[in-house]
């Protein structure tokens, strides 16, 4: 027997939303335990809120008709952030691009929004796990030790088997060394995460002010505008949040917009025009398929991402 949820929000906005796309960017990898998606398109979601876990589901009928159901002691602050989540705070709708390959891709897409969790390091510790590997490591890491060390999730009668709520900052801060390096995730990026769970606190005061929390981040050791980015995109709703040193960049929009990959001093300038938009152009081609070629190389290991 299903559970009532602790919190429902029925939200019908003037703008269209599509909830699958617009939090697609905060799935880790296929088996991803805090994110999975269902056939019909619902998403299920479990996270640690300020005031506690929290498992939500997200079904639409509509782009412009959404029910969010959330269970648990974090239910109420879901509530009042899942708009922004979903991207209300977005203005796609200002984003006019000339280039043909942009505007089908804006028209095919539509609903995709840039999400703003305001979770600032919940966004801070996947994009450090994700510095210098391949995706697929980055997302096996970050299952194996959210499986290890998160929490179960407040578990409503139809929820997905096995949701696991992400560990607390102080539980990130107690990993031992050895369960990094089970996970394929080196010293350095393990200090990065460790550090940054003892300032795991501000880092959510700042998510308010996004200047600040770039300046905060930017602080930390370990965390440079590659990652920061990341976060940007995931946590601050940045639709400038341009992954420059990403490994893939320069080829993937190159051969898309241009015909040729961008040399890796050519990427910034080529972005500006489309600030405020820069990262918007990024996911647009991310889910554009054809849009570059799959088989790009891969990213060395020992590639500085951060």
């Amino acid at each position: 027997m299903e559970q009532p949820p602790d919190r429902t929000v029925h939200w019908q906005p003037d703008f269209p939303v599509n909830a699958r796309l617009t939090l697609a960017s905060l799935r880790h990898g296929g088996r991803d335990p805090a994110h999975r998606v269902e056939p019909d398109g619902t998403v299920w979601r479990a996270a640690l809120t300020a005031t506690g876990p929290v498992t939500y589901r997200i079904r639409q009928q509509r782009l412009d008709d959404l029910l969010i159901e959330a269970w648990g002691p974090g239910a109420a602050g879901l509530a009042e952030s899942i708009r922004d989540e979903l991207g209300a705070g977005d203005r796609p709708e200002d984003f006019h691009p000339e280039h043909p390959l942009l505007r089908q891709a804006q028209r095919r897409l539509v609903g995709l929004r840039i999400p703003a969790t305001r979770r600032l390091f919940e966004a801070l510790v996947p994009a450090v796990i994700e510095q210098r590997v391949v995706g697929l490591d980055a997302a096996a890491g970050w299952t194996r030790l959210v499986r290890i060390h998160g929490s179960s999730a407040p578990a409503p009668g139809p929820a997905p088997a096995g949701m696991i709520v992400p560990p607390a900052p102080a539980v990130w801060e107690r990993i031992p060394s050895w369960d990094w390096r089970q996970a394929g995730i080196d010293l350095q990026r393990s200090r990065t995460v460790t550090l940054a769970a003892r300032h795991a606190a501000r880092l959510d005061r700042a998510a308010a002010d996004p200047a600040a929390a770039y300046r905060l981040m930017a602080a930390l050791p370990g965390v440079g505008a590659w990652t920061a980015a990341q976060v940007g995109h995931r946590a601050l709703g940045d639709a400038d949040a341009l992954p420059v040193g990403d490994y893939h960049l320069g080829r993937m929009t190159g051969i898309a917009l241009l015909g040729r990959p961008l040399e890796d001093d050519e990427i910034e300038d080529f972005y500006e025009q489309w600030r405020p938009h820069r990262y918007r152009v990024v996911r647009l081609l991310e889910l554009t398929p054809g849009a570059a070629p799959r088989r790009a190389p891969r990213a060395p290991r020992n590639r500085p991402l951060h």
